[in-house]
């Protein structure tokens, strides 16, 4: 699948900065083009795989290039006013060779919260190309005010795209790590992830072709149901070529009951461990599974199991599935995508968290005038203002 990657925001750029990265690294050349856009000159200056000439700073104007400080109302308003500054460096995406639009935003914070909305609304207006978007939830102790721009940005992001991916940061923290080193972690789980599920069905010269291809047109058909989406991801080391199990049998003689044993239990982690947004998997509209790795690993009846069972676990008639070879790996991988997800209880605990902080941020300034009032009034009513 090729696309078009604009992160919004602090949290935005560096996670599409590290898909380039892990594009560079892997060649599965799903990057067409990576822009960055941001109201803080110093966290543009921080990218390092971002080509500069794509690195857009908006709202000098009003924040003199020092971000909007957790204001996603500013945030909007700065990507409202600055739109031409951005559709500039849209201009030079080849539209012609992409799949789809990917708006990338942490949705705690300002800039990428209030502008990647607009954004979003923006492309789908011009283009006829899908608008997904990849949204990341701060966690709950991030404090009141990331979760109130949370929950706006998401109620906004998500009317705005065709379909809203999201990862939970609150699912993925651990504790005892640092907040820098918690945040590298975490821009690798949703790049290892969404880079596999992206890059899917890309084949270059003399490589191995998939029995079962999933292309850009099957990710498209199944997030084209809207709404939210998660991924699940699962993992096991394999004996390659040298030792093992391939040192014992040669490629024919590879246990199928084995292979397609594995697949299934991995399909099943997937799907039934940690999501990027934890949800209740019945609740799924349709459904996407990939199995990758080595290709004499990848068994057609095991992949076909998985899907079957990723069926009747989310009671839906579309799912559909795939292999993926994939060379110079001694791991077998799934990823699911459980799109259209309606069952989500972190969701419905960060709106209530956010209208909780709305309603106490507005007490708290209604006091903080009355004391204000109480402090300078001049009861006697002997002291004149200057003006």
């Amino acid at each position: 699948m090729k696309l078009a990657m604009i992160g919004f925001g602090q949290a935005g750029g560096k996670i599409v900065d590290k898909f380039v990265e892990y594009d560079r690294g892997t060649g599965s050349d799903v990057v067409r083009s990576a822009i960055a856009v941001n109201t803080a000159k110093a966290d543009l200056a921080g990218l390092e795989y971002v080509p500069e000439r794509n690195r857009v700073l908006i709202g000098q104007a009003r924040v003199k290039g020092h971000g909007v400080g957790a204001d996603n109302e500013l945030g909007a308003e700065i990507a409202e006013e600055d739109i031409d500054e951005i559709q500039g460096a849209v201009d030079q995406v080849p539209v012609h060779e992409i799949d789809a639009f990917l708006v990338v935003a942490g949705m705690g914070g300002g800039t990428g919260s209030g502008g990647a909305p607009v954004l979003a609304s923006h492309l789908k207006r011009i283009y006829t190309e899908p608008v997904y978007g990849l949204g990341v939830l701060p966690a709950e102790d991030e404090g009141g005010i990331y979760t109130l721009n949370a929950a706006r940005s998401f109620k906004t992001f998500v009317d705005e795209v065709d379909n809203l991916l999201v990862f939970d940061n609150d699912a993925w923290r651990e504790t005892g790590e640092s907040v820098r080193g918690g945040y590298d972690r975490i821009n690798d789980e949703i790049v290892r992830r969404f880079g596999m599920l992206f890059s899917a069905g890309e084949v270059g010269q003399g490589e191995e072709v998939a029995e079962s291809v999933v292309d850009s047109s099957e990710i498209i058909n199944t997030l084209s149901c809207g709404g939210v989406s998660t991924v699940g991801y699962a993992t096991e080391q394999v004996d390659t070529a040298g030792g093992g199990l391939l040192g014992r049998f040669s490629d024919e003689e590879l246990d199928a009951t084995e292979t397609t044993n594995r697949i299934t239990s991995l399909v099943r982690k997937a799907a039934l461990g940690r999501l990027t947004l934890p949800c209740e998997v019945r609740s799924t509209d349709r459904s996407l599974v990939v199995v990758g790795g080595p290709k004499d690993h990848l068994n057609r009846k095991g992949i076909e199991r998985g899907r079957k069972w990723l069926e009747n676990e989310t009671a839906s008639m579309e799912v559909r599935g795939g292999d993926y070879p994939m060379a110079d790996t001694d791991r077998v991988a799934a990823v699911t995508l459980l799109s259209g997800v309606t069952d989500v209880p972190r969701i419905k605990d960060l709106q209530g968290v956010a209208v909780e902080t709305q309603d106490n941020i507005e007490a708290i300034e209604e006091e903080s005038e009355q004391n204000l009032e109480s402090l300078v009034r001049d009861d006697g009513d002997e002291l004149e203002a200057l003006f």
